[in-house]
């Protein structure tokens, strides 16, 4: 019992969000981030990491003052009540894990074909991506504690690889290699990629979410946050330096499925293509678990019921079966029918909705979490402008994605209107613990 109730510290969550946010993205979409933004990415990273500070901002204000493991939607339902904005908000949140297990889908078949010497073909991936959906559909099916107490060492394992990746790149630098492209294409890149970039960032939100169970939650956890994002910032900047200092940028974008594994060869070689693939797999393998298992859970009961239990076990999916096979279903139809980049640019549109409405609901509620009303202001119109140009591009670019960005967030609000309509339902018995 007293290991239940012992509070965490400062640094475990800090440890906790490092661990979720340095997790599959930084595997699965670095080619694509190497493809548009090419040798300025330690520059995408950063601009990306501000926009984040920026959100955190808010979080850290509401998160002080309301505590719920609803997370965001609890701080949008406090500020501006039960409506169809909060139902079509909660069909986002839990949108947003369905297209992340397309995203890791895709990650885990650009990693895991070429380790195995299989070609990356239109049909292997598909089958690959089959396959990874379908194993962890049937380990949440059945349930695995196993799994779940991997956790710790899978991202302890990712991390040190990480650090062997920055570490030994950083030796060996071509420094002709990371002179920054002037150019206005090669800027407006970096704009559009630090939008996409954006939900590598996408995680900090855990600490609020467990801010109950924090030492001193009300210093501790805007602490936390912020310190995690500059720890992760650091990490991806050296990611970005090590790989790009090494490898020419026309080699780095041929090798975007598998780009950090093709990135380590020059200066760790084969063991370091092999670990880099191995510790992509694991850390993909990890995230897929934890958004099946929990989150995609969490999110899914919140939108279908519109509310939690007080407690619950993940693996029960709620007593609603139904919710993981449309999960996991919803998740592979993403895969398929859209590419990395397609993929996520959704999931960073479908984030940037729901911060855009935490910013709004910490205006609304100022007065009683605290805050400085210009830094708000000025959150909102930076957010709101990641939108557009994440928008903007797509629709140069990759309409596909763009009328994807599009269906997905209207599909939504449409489908809470009739929903809501059916079946009467609110978010009036959300479990919110609020102290404002």
């Amino acid at each position: 019992m007293e290991i239940k109730n012992k509070k965490l510290s400062l640094w475990e969550a800090v440890s906790m969000a490092v661990g979720v946010m340095i997790g599959a993205s930084i595997f699965s979409i670095f080619g694509v981030g190497a493809k548009i933004a090419g040798n300025c990415l330690p520059e995408t990273f950063m601009l990306s990491g501000f926009y984040a500070l920026l959100v955190a901002y808010s979080y850290t204000k509401l998160g002080s003052k309301i505590v719920s493991n609803a997370g965001p939607i609890a701080y949008i339902h406090t500020a501006i009540g039960d409506n169809i904005i909060t139902g079509a908000l909660s069909i986002l949140l839990w949108m947003s894990y369905v297209v992340s297990i397309a995203l890791f889908a895709k990650g885990f078949a650009g990693y895991f074909l070429p380790l195995i010497g299989a070609p990356i073909t239109k049909f292997n991936v598909s089958i690959c991506e089959i396959g990874i959906v379908a194993f962890f559909t049937a380990l949440n099916f059945f349930g695995s504690k196993t799994v779940g107490r991997a956790e710790f060492f899978i991202v302890l394992i990712k991390l040190l690889i990480l650090g062997l990746f920055i570490f030994a790149g950083l030796m060996t630098l071509h420094i002709s290699y990371l002179i920054p492209n002037i150019s206005l294409s090669s800027i407006y890149g970096t704009i559009f990629a630090s939008a996409i970039f954006f939900l590598s960032y996408m995680g900090f939100g855990v600490i609020t979410n467990a801010s109950e169970h924090i030492e001193n939650p009300t210093k501790n956890v805007p602490r936390a946050i912020f310190i995690s994002i500059f720890i992760v910032m650091c990490v991806y900047v050296g990611v970005a330096i090590s790989a790009i200092g090494n490898l020419p940028i026309d080699e780095l974008i041929k090798a975007s499925e598998n780009a950090l594994a093709v990135a380590a060869k020059p200066f760790l070689g084969e063991l370091g293509f092999l670990l880099i693939s191995i510790g992509a797999i694991f850390s993909i393998s990890s995230a897929m678990n934890a958004t099946i298992y929990g989150g995609a859970n969490v999110a899914y009961s919140l939108a279908k019921n519109g509310e939690l239990p007080e407690y619950f076990e993940r693996k029960v999916w709620f007593n609603s079966t139904e919710g993981l096979y449309i999960t996991s279903a919803l998740g592979l139809l993403f895969a398929l029918l859209f590419n990395m980049e397609g993929v996520a640019s959704i999931i960073s549109a479908i984030f940037i909705i729901i911060y855009l409405f935490v910013i709004i609901s910490h205006y609304i509620l100022i007065d009683k979490v605290g805050g400085r009303k210009e830094i708000v202001i000025f959150s909102f119109i930076v957010v709101l402008s990641v939108f557009l140009i994440l928008l903007y591009y797509q629709w140069i670019n990759n309409k596909f994605a763009f009328y994807g960005i599009i269906v997905t967030l209207m599909g939504s609000l449409i489908f809470e209107i009739i929903y809501r309509k059916m079946t009467n339902r609110s978010f009036f018995n959300m479990k919110i613990t609020s102290k404002i």
